[in-house]
């Protein structure tokens, strides 16, 4: 098994630098479930941010390219199913992925709520507002 940086998969799903994206496919289409390629949980945080920011995806689109992360054979996603329960949250509300993964993998560790400062992740990831 290989880790892969975030601008690896960006490259590969973007394909917006033709000499790296074509490193990055070959890279990524050579690797297999018996010899998989590692997705860290910070650089799928990293790579929503990217998406969003730098590309100007949509919701949608961030989460079909995260949807086929998950599903690929070649790919071990770090906490995968907290990946996939945030996605869930992400693609059905406004919620800042992020927000979400803290959320959920905080719940998942046996919390009873995750506190915030934060409106918004109080109101669409399901976090706690303190008063």
């Amino acid at each position: 098994m290989i880790g892969l940086d975030t601008n690896v998969l960006v490259r590969y799903i973007m394909q917006d630098d033709a000499k790296q994206a074509a490193k990055a496919t070959k890279l990524i289409e050579s690797l297999s479930p018996e010899d998989p390629g590692f997705v860290t949980l910070v650089s799928v945080i990293e790579l929503v941010w990217v998406l969003s920011s730098c590309f100007d995806l949509t919701r949608e689109q961030i989460s079909q390219a995260l949807d086929a992360l998950l599903r690929a054979k070649q790919l071990v996603v770090d906490q995968a199913d907290q990946v996939v329960r945030a996605l869930r949250i992400y693609s059905s509300r406004s919620a800042d992925f992020a927000d979400c993964l803290i959320e959920r993998t905080a719940s998942s560790a046996g919390c009873a709520k995750t506190m915030t400062f934060d409106v918004a992740a109080s109101k669409q990831a399901g976090m706690t507002l303190i008063q």
